[in-house]
């Protein structure tokens, strides 16, 4: 075990996951899953490790999430690293497959930051000054309840297909501490999936 953890804190010194993907409307970078193994593979490869990655899906009470699992191995020691990611199987403008696809694949980033140690919470809406100069000034925003959120759904749904007022209801929603899959959540079908495509959100 002392073999691979040395090992491994080697490619943890040495990992550069640059962060290549571009979130316009947030006006901030952002890593991806694929970013990640990518800058990874060459380092493993280099250190004589191997990685895999699993997923499995659970169920508690009405709720599905993913779970992967990033295990590195060397000889017969191995470490692992988990995350998890709901799955919402109804989600409109998704079939089943791409909606655990999208839930895989976060979770799958999330397990390799705890792998690797690479810190994401500076992509956080939430801590980005929105590329104004004035670094002295901070983005404040709202924590948004399950209530909150269910008001916004409602807002959505009520604005039916007038792209104008969805609009309005996400310039609103931008005051509020949410995550693209919380947003994703909150609008649904496929005129959300082009519209956060339009102003760069990551797909999760």
């Amino acid at each position: 075990m002392k073999e691979l953890q040395t090992r491994l804190l080697k490619v943890q010194e040495e990992l550069k996951a640059p962060k290549n993907q571009r979130n316009n409307f947030g006006k901030y970078n952002y890593r991806s899953c694929e970013d990640i193994l990518e800058a990874v593979k060459p380092l493993l490869v280099k250190h004589g490790l191997l990685i895999t990655i699993a997923d499995q899906v659970h169920e508690i009470g009405n709720y599905m999430y993913v779970e992967s699992t990033v295990m590195v191995s060397y000889e017969n020691d191995r470490i692992e690293a988990t995350a998890q990611a709901g799955i919402d199987p109804n989600r409109k403008g998704m079939d089943i497959a791409q909606s655990f696809g999208s839930s895989s694949s976060y979770a799958r980033k999330y397990a390799l930051n705890g792998m690797f140690l690479i810190d994401d919470t500076k992509d956080a809406d939430a801590t980005n000054t929105h590329g104004k100069a004035d670094v002295t000034k901070t983005v404040t925003k709202k924590k948004a309840t399950a209530q909150i959120k269910k008001n916004m759904a409602k807002a959505i749904a009520d604005a039916g297909k007038d792209e104008e007022r969805k609009e309005a209801v996400l310039n609103r929603m931008m005051a509020y501490e949410l995550s693209e899959q919380d947003v994703m959540e909150i609008m649904k079908g496929e005129w959300a999936i082009k519209l956060l495509e339009k102003h760069g959100y990551e797909r999760i």
